[in-house]
């Protein structure tokens, strides 16, 4: 058995009460001028934003510190091409009879459909597949722990960092996704988690006037 890893020091900024405060609410205000988008443009989004938003979605906490996860980034236009037709082909089998009466009924005020041409205008797919266990250098498998919660925190913080670097997007999770493994070409051990596309908002891009729900309704304090 491995025996500890090697510690650190750890420090955080020495902040009074105020300044914590203060970032605290300036974090909150751009975070919840966040949306999902649906209408992209077609303009150029620089790689490196691209690396540092998947950095950022790594520096996650993981189950044993296993990082499940695996992040593919899509800019080929003909491998865009054939995952939004893959899409598409899933999500109108789901419109036309997979959804119950009671999801459609959800999604109604969104006006989403089946259609998805946001999966070829915007720059860049990026796919985040879950890791169900790990494999070694010599082929052995390697079990992972909390794989669901772990892949769950780094995509938040993923969409974080797009946001922060003034880049949107949507978390599209067409069911089943099994197309993504094959089109990408992931191995056994992977399944595919949220598919992602990054871009600048399209001019004069709309969102629904969604209202969060309050504080007050999602804490409970004892």
């Amino acid at each position: 058995m491995a025996g500890p890893l090697p510690t650190i020091p750890y420090t955080v900024d020495p902040l009074t009460e105020a300044e914590s405060l203060e970032r605290a609410e300036a974090f909150f205000d751009v975070m919840d001028a966040r949306r999902s988008v649906r209408e992209f443009s077609d303009r150029p989004v620089p790689r490196a934003l691209i690396e540092h938003a998947i950095a950022t979605a790594g520096t996650a906490p993981s189950g044993a510190h296993m990082q499940p996860w695996t992040f593919v980034a899509v800019s080929d236009p003909d491998l865009k091409r054939r995952i939004r037709e893959a899409a598409e082909a899933e999500e109108r089998a789901s419109y036309g009879g997979r959804m119950s009466d009671e999801w459609l009924e959800a999604l109604a005020p969104l006006g989403t459909d089946w259609q998805k041409p946001f999966l070829e205008t915007a720059p860049w797919l990026v796919v985040l597949f879950a890791q169900r266990t790990g494999v070694t250098a010599d082929g052995t498998k390697r079990k992972h722990y909390y794989v669901q919660e772990s892949c769950g925190i780094a995509a938040g913080l993923f969409i974080a960092s797009l946001h922060r670097a003034g880049l949107a997007t949507l978390t599209h999770t067409p069911s089943p996704m099994r197309f993504l493994s094959e089109v990408l070409e992931r191995p056994a051990n992977e399944a595919p988690f949220i598919l992602f596309p990054v871009g600048y908002p399209a001019e004069g891009a709309r969102v629904p006037d969604l209202q969060r729900k309050p504080l007050s309704e999602v804490v409970i304090w004892r």
